[in-house]
């Protein structure tokens, strides 16, 4: 399994979780309740990049605080509605400049 099909994996099960949820962190995290759903992606985010900073500093745990990181961004995308091609695309265009 090549790394671009891992993250397309992750990314069309959290599309899939938003379309048809289940009783899953993901799918219970994109349900608006008391709180709007995308504040909760937004607040996780800020959690994990708190973490990613403690993480390096502390010189441990870089790698896992870094993919929960990676993983609400894309959980954030799936909920906006922003393909991941989009993503790579951006990617790409700043690579190639």
């Amino acid at each position: 399994m090549t790394n671009e099909k891992i993250i397309r994996d992750i990314y069309e099960t959290l599309e899939d979780r938003k379309n048809n949820p289940i009783d899953s962190y993901t799918s219970n995290i994109m349900k608006d309740s008391k709180k709007l759903a995308e504040d909760k992606i937004l607040e996780k985010i800020g959690e994990e990049a708190a973490e990613v900073i403690i993480a390096s500093k502390n010189n441990e745990k870089l790698v896992h605080e870094s993919a929960d990181l990676i993983f609400h961004t894309l959980l954030l995308l799936a909920y906006k509605e922003i393909s991941l091609d989009e993503l790579l695309e951006e990617f790409k265009r700043r690579h190639e400049l």
